[in-house]
Formats: C-alpha cells, sequence, structure tokens
C-alpha cells in the first residue's frame, strides 16, 4: 500500500511553491526560525480559540440567550462552542485533499483566511433581540467554519521541527510549538480584561466585546506570513519529496493506521481535558457561582498561563530525560490525583480558586508539552502527516470539545465534584492508551 502511495501522480506541492523554493534554495532556514515560525502559528489558532471561549462566557449566553437563566444560557453558549471541534476532523479531509491538489500554501491560506473571515464575522452579529433566531444560527455557522478552518490548519511545521531536531532533544523541540496554547490565552484574556474593566455592562455587550474578533484577524494574517515563508523553503520541500510532509488520503491513513489513531487520540485526553478545566469552564463556574468579577478571574488566569508556559518548558527538559511516553504517564497521574482535589479548590474561596489555577496551569503545562505527538513513532514516514493531523483532531474532540458542557452541566446538578470526576476519567484513559500502546509495541516486535 505504501508503494502505491508513493508512486501518486498527485503533486506534493504547487508549482509556485516549487518555484519559491528555488529561489531561497541558497538560503537554508535555521530551526530557530521554524521555531518562530510554529509558535506564532499555533498563537494565532488558539488566541482565536480563546477569544470565542471567552465570548461563551461573557457576551453570548446575554446576547444571543437572553431567553435562558444564566446557567442554562452558557450551557446553549458551550453546546455552540463544541460545534468546531466536531467540524474539525472534516475541515481536514477537506483540506487535504485541497493540499495534494494545489499545494500547501493554497490550503494555508484559504483556512486562516476562513478562519479570520469566521471569527471577525462573529464581531458583525446582532443579537437575539435584533434577528431572533437567526443570531443563533448564524453564530452557530460561523463557529463550524472555525472549526472546518481549524482542520485546515494543519501545517507540518511543528514535525519540520521535530525532525530537525537532535535526538537527544526531542522533547524539548516537542514542546515549542506548545507554547502557543499559553500566549494566545494571555493575548485573549488580556483584552477582554482591558474592556470589562475599562467599560460600562452596557457598552461591553453592545460593542466592546467585539475588538477582540477584530485583531483575531489581523493575527490571523501575521501568522499566514509567517507559515508561508518556512512552507517555501527547501528543508520543507525536501520533506515533501521524501513524503515525511505529503497530505495522504484520509481513507489510505486509516485503513494502514486506524489503530493507532484510535490510540493516539485517547493518549492525551488528561491533557486536554484539563486544558478547558483550567480555562473556560472556571471562569464560566466563577461567573455563575461566585462573587469574584469576570475581569478579576480572567487575570487570574493570566497570572496562570505563565506557569502554564514554565510548565511546558520544564516538560522537555524532563521528557528528554524519561521519554516523552513516560512524562505523559506521570503527569496522567499527577492530573489524577489533582482531580479529587480541584474542586475543593474551586470551591473554597478566593484565595482557594487562586491556588486552582496556579497548580493547575503549571500541570496543565507538564503535560500539555509533551501531548502532541507522542505516539507518532508508530505512523509510517507515508502516513505521518495525515496520522497527526487526524489524531490531533479526534484527541480535541473526544477530550476537550465537549468538557466546558458536560463539566458545567455535572457540577450545576450534581456538585462541583463531578468536575473532578470528569477530569479523572481523562487521566485513567490516558493511563490505559499509554498500557495499550506499549502491549501492542511488544507484540509487533
Amino acid at each position: 500500500m505504501a508503494a502505491v502511495t508513493h508512486q501518486s501522480v498527485e503533486p506534493t506541492s504547487s508549482g509556485f511553491e516549487r518555484d519559491a523554493r528555488k529561489i531561497h534554495s541558497d538560503k537554508p532556514v535555521a530551526p530557530g526560525n521554524i521555531a518562530i515560525g510554529v509558535v506564532i502559528g499555533r498563537t494565532s489558532e488558539f488566541f482565536d480559540f480563546f477569544v470565542y471561549g471567552i465570548a461563551s462566557v461573557l457576551v453570548f449566553p446575554k446576547l444571543f440567550f437572553p431567553f435562558a437563566d444564566p446557567l442554562h444560557g452558557t450551557l446553549y453558549s458551550f453546546l455552540i462552542f463544541s460545534l468546531a471541534f466536531i467540524a474539525r476532523p472534516i475541515g481536514s479531509v477537506i483540506f487535504m485533499a485541497i493540499d495534494r491538489t494545489y499545494g500547501r500554501g493554497v490550503k494555508l491560506t484559504i483556512a486562516l483566511f476562513l478562519l479570520g473571515g469566521s471569527t471577525v464575522s462573529i464581531s458583525f452579529l446582532g443579537g437575539y433581540n435584533e434577528l431572533g433566531t437567526s443570531a443563533i444560527g448564524l453564530l452557530a455557522a460561523f463557529r463550524i467554519g472555525q472549526g472546518l478552518a481549524l482542520g485546515g490548519a494543519w501545517d507540518g511545521l511543528a514535525s519540520l521541527l521535530a525532525l530537525n531536531a537532535p535526538s537527544k532533544h526531542r522533547g524539548w523541540y516537542a514542546m515549542i510549538p506548545q507554547l502557543g496554547a499559553p500566549i494566545g490565552f494571555m493575548i485573549a484574556s488580556a483584552l477582554f480584561a482591558y474592556f470589562v474593566f475599562s467599560l460600562s455592562d452596557a457598552d461591553f455587550l453592545e460593542w466592546g466585546w467585539r475588538y477582540p474578533f477584530f485583531c483575531a484577524f489581523a493575527v490571523n494574517v501575521v501568522a499566514l506570513f509567517a507559515r508561508l515563508r518556512i512552507v517555501a523553503t527547501p528543508e520543507f520541500g525536501a520533506l515533501l519529496e521524501r513524503h515525511e510532509l505529503e497530505a495522504t488520503r484520509v481513507i489510505d491513513m486509516l485503513r494502514a493506521h486506524g489503530r493507532d489513531v484510535v490510540i493516539g487520540a485517547f493518549a492525551p485526553l488528561a491533557s486536554f481535558a484539563l486544558f478547558h478545566l483550567m480555562t473556560v469552564f472556571p471562569l464560566g463556574w466563577v461567573t455563575l457561582y461566585s462573587e469574584q468579577t469576570p475581569a478579576a478571574f480572567l487575570m487570574v488566569e493570566f497570572i496562570g498561563a505563565i506557569f502554564c508556559i514554565a510548565g511546558i518548558v520544564v516538560s522537555g527538559l524532563v521528557a528528554d530525560r524519561i521519554g516523552r511516553r513516560g512524562q505523559l504517564a506521570v503527569c496522567a497521574v499527577l492530573i489524577a490525583i489533582f482531580s479529587f482535589i480541584a474542586p475543593l479548590l474551586l470551591s473554597a474561596g478566593q484565595t482557594g480558586r487562586y491556588t486552582y489555577v496556579i497548580v493547575g496551569f503549571s500541570l496543565l503545562g507538564l503535560s500539555f508539552g509533551q501531548a502532541a505527538g507522542a505516539l507518532a513513532s508508530r505512523f509510517g514516514q507515508t502516513y505521518r502527516y495525515t496520522g497527526a493531523a487526524m489524531t490531533s483532531d479526534l484527541s480535541w474532540l473526544i477530550g476537550a470539545g465537549f468538557a466546558p458542557f458536560v463539566a458545567l452541566s455535572l457540577s450545576s446538578q450534581f456538585g462541583i465534584a463531578f468536575a473532578g470526576y470528569y477530569l479523572l476519567s481523562g487521566a485513567l484513559c490516558t493511563l490505559a492508551a499509554l498500557a495499550f500502546s506499549r502491549k501492542l509495541e511488544t507484540l509487533d516486535s
């Protein structure tokens, strides 16, 4: 099957990209420049992601669901939030076809303009009082557009960085793309906190919340140029020619590595479940059930994101000593322990919430820093790019897509402890997937 794929007559890149690589053939790109391009790209994606996530708590329940009480309005908002995660694998399939036909640059350009366009379009929406149910339908449509675009934004630059990494420092290089998540969250939370602090409630709901969505489009344009610069390098082209970053058909990849996709999707579940239980869910919980203002808690989370960055950096050092899978396993155990402590902290007043944020974000950094591609070695060279993309899509869908909705539903109905049980289930899934993967490798060897 692999031989047939290598014989494919479809181009691995467009003529424009191949010409660009010839122009830059005397300018080899340094790993540091690749790292900068990767971080900028991931920051833009997560900035869009968190702008929407924060608005799902502070804006959308009041603007699009004014007919519901605050709890159910937030739950409805979280349901629409999940649509992007459902659409993301579909976007990967669509944009993989565009990649094979027109090249990586065309794919990224369309995907990032779709992402930015969907995001900025939300900022122009009128609320339920102006448009009725059409406002909710349009919000859902633009959220689906974001999800499709995120599937197409998979660029292979993280793989390019890993393949250029020294063998003894794979963990260190693997953590670099993950820095985009806390950086994107810090920018989004700071913007929202500024407008909430500066404006009256009426002004913020009328026009202030729209500015972070405007900014998202500008950030995406900058990220697009940073990515295209790397895609046009000879190093990237060489990996395409060797099929190491080639977009293969999803059905072919699943036939060869379907089992590995499933295992890989469950392996980082603890980290991805914790991801939303530290960002979107606690903001919703604090807004609904505490006396603390959302803007004040956003700034606490901003500080927590700094600890997350530190945790991501430390994860690279630790992973190079004990291995990336060992790192994931240790973090899954720590997350399981934290799942029992987290509800107590979140409901223990302001000091407890601050402790929850600092400890939780630090643990998130340690686990999330190595969550991407820990099992990528099981994919053959031909299928690595497509396999990594689909595995990531499914991981986010299963582990994070419905996390805010499920955690808030359970905690509001049965008590905050059930949010911890939800997190515990993710940690157990990670440990089971890692154990099953190791058993398969023993059988295959």
